[in-house]
């Protein structure tokens, strides 16, 4: 089992195992909380573009908080690197949804 000194599990449903449970906080010293990991630049248009529905330049603008031009330079790299980008006009909305449809050789799922 890790080191579990300073540490503060944030899940509710343990109901503090005994080998989980947190120390008491001395004066002066911090107390980690176990957090989930940031998601990487390069990994949130990638979670994005894999839904089925895919997404279009606008929405992933806003979502990632970036300017659209940004935005279409990350699809061109991530094309660059490998993934398969598929792009669909929808109906007879002018939107264009892109949508990952294969990963790079060597990545899994």
């Amino acid at each position: 089992m890790p080191d579990t000194e300073g540490i503060i599990m944030t899940n509710t449903s343990i109901k503090n195992p005994p080998e989980l449970t947190a120390p008491q906080a001395k004066p002066g010293k911090k107390v980690r909380i176990l957090r989930r990991p940031k998601m990487t630049k390069k990994a949130k248009p990638i979670n994005l573009l894999s839904k089925n529905r895919g997404a279009d330049v606008g929405s992933l603008s806003k979502r990632l908080g970036r300017l659209p031009h940004t935005t279409r330079s990350a699809l061109s790299k991530l094309r660059k690197t490998g993934y398969v980008i598929m792009s669909v006009k929808s109906g007879n909305c002018k939107l264009t949804h892109n949508r990952i449809t294969s990963l790079p050789s060597g990545q899994g799922a």
